[in-house]
């Protein structure tokens, strides 16, 4: 297949014919999803600085077996799902938990938007939310935080033990940067096109303790850098490890923290089907002591420059054939190819196909870029192209909600 990193069957060649079929009972695997929503004006479409309380109070009552909580800027609020045992179950939580907000936020005067910058609003006319763990983080970071109006989306897995999760997680690494090329939501950023896809990262970037972590090997190793990071009174816990993939602090899960919002609930699907099927692939190779080698953390953050930078429009670094770059679509369809029996094995062959129409259609960043450059043509002010685009957002994050099989 020329062209195409085929990821695990030319790094560690295995005899198809043999290789023993794994149950789907054998790796069970476990899905949650973060997402961090804007709340709007629908009438200025600027954020709502002050939003109003009944929200958040009529999230929390309604919000089920989900959770509904406020994040660092009042102009946000960050939905849980509950613990899903397939994708289709993660699939009709998404929409459970966009319809609680969005409603909460009609009723009270508001919008909900999935997006991972708002296109125009100005970071210094927003206020972080009165509680001590935020006051503490804008004290330490200064504007660092103060210019943190962004939102991400953060995908849980659960699965094996302790010494599993970190072994598989750092052999996911390598993926990161194509995880978040199909996630990018973030091209403007107060009232400017950023030139980036995903302009977030770099936002996030400004605090310590971000980015891709090293490679670890065991709990144990995991264990002993965090406790120097405590010994030397840096963080907390480990809820304060920023990085684009950790253990969870909370939950006894691999938690995926690179991607942007999706504004629609389809490829937010998509992704989180990706990263399960990839999972799933390691799991077999971890329990077959066949985990490929770890590739150099600085040329994963290259790709992932390159991911923030072109989304869709990517060319990695290919590893296997020789050095030069390969093609995003060439290089999803390698892996859509590779996680076929993955993708039976989880019942989401669909969802990963899908990765390849978000390749050929655009993310929610093209879509915003693309509807901003048409209104400017055709002789919208940049604030009008601007509130297009926020409309388009809203549209995009109500999308499905009203559909019976959710």
């Amino acid at each position: 297949m020329r062209g195409r990193e085929r990821l695990f069957a030319r790094s560690l060649p295995v005899e198809r014919a043999v290789t023993k079929r794994i149950r789907r009972d054998e790796f069970p695997i476990t899905l949650g999803v973060e997402e961090e929503l804007f709340l709007v004006d629908p009438h200025t479409r600027d954020l709502l600085v002050d939003p109003d309380e009944g929200i958040f109070e009529m999230c929390e009552k309604t919000r089920g077996p989900h959770k509904v909580v406020r994040e660092l800027l009042r102009s946000q609020i960050e939905t849980n799902t509950k613990v899903c045992g397939s994708v289709a179950e993660l699939r009709a939580a998404l929409r459970e938990t966009r319809r609680i907000v969005v409603e909460a936020a009609q009723r009270y005067g508001a919008a909900a938007m999935a997006a991972s910058t708002h296109p125009f609003a100005r970071w210094r006319e927003q206020e972080i939310t009165r509680r001590e763990r935020y006051a503490r983080f804008a004290m330490t970071f200064q504007e660092g935080v103060r210019r943190f109006v962004i939102g991400g989306m953060h995908i849980h897995a659960g699965f094996g033990d302790a010494d599993t999760r970190i072994r598989v997680m750092t052999a996911l690494r390598r993926y990161l940067p194509l995880l978040h090329a199909l996630s990018t939501s973030s091209p403007f950023n107060a009232g400017h096109d950023t030139g980036f896809k995903s302009y977030r990262l770099s936002l996030v970037g400004g605090l310590p303790r971000t980015g891709v972590p090293g490679p670890l090997r065991s709990r144990q190793e995991y264990d002993r850098l965090l406790a120097e990071y405590r010994r030397m009174k840096f963080v907390e816990d480990g809820s304060e490890l920023w990085w684009d993939i950790r253990p969870s602090h909370a939950y006894p899960t691999v938690e995926m923290r690179i991607c942007d919002v999706c504004p629609r609930i389809e490829d937010a699907v998509s992704i989180a089907a990706l990263y399960g099927c990839l999972i799933h692939r390691l799991l077999r190779l971890d329990r077959e002591g066949r985990l490929p080698p770890e590739p150099l953390t600085e040329l994963i953050a290259e790709d992932r420059w390159i991911a923030q930078r072109y989304g869709m429009f990517a060319f990695f670094g290919d590893r296997l054939s020789g050095g030069g770059r390969v093609d995003i679509d060439d290089f999803v369809a390698g892996i859509v190819e590779e996680l076929a029996e993955d993708a039976r094995e989880l019942g989401c062959e669909p969802e990963i196909q899908r990765t390849r129409t978000i390749v050929r259609e655009g993310t929610g960043g093209d879509r915003q870029l693309d509807l901003y450059r048409l209104r400017r043509h055709e002789g919208d002010t940049v604030d009008e192209a601007l509130r297009s685009v926020v409309d388009l957002m809203l549209a995009e994050t109500r999308e499905g909600l009203d559909d019976p099989s959710g």
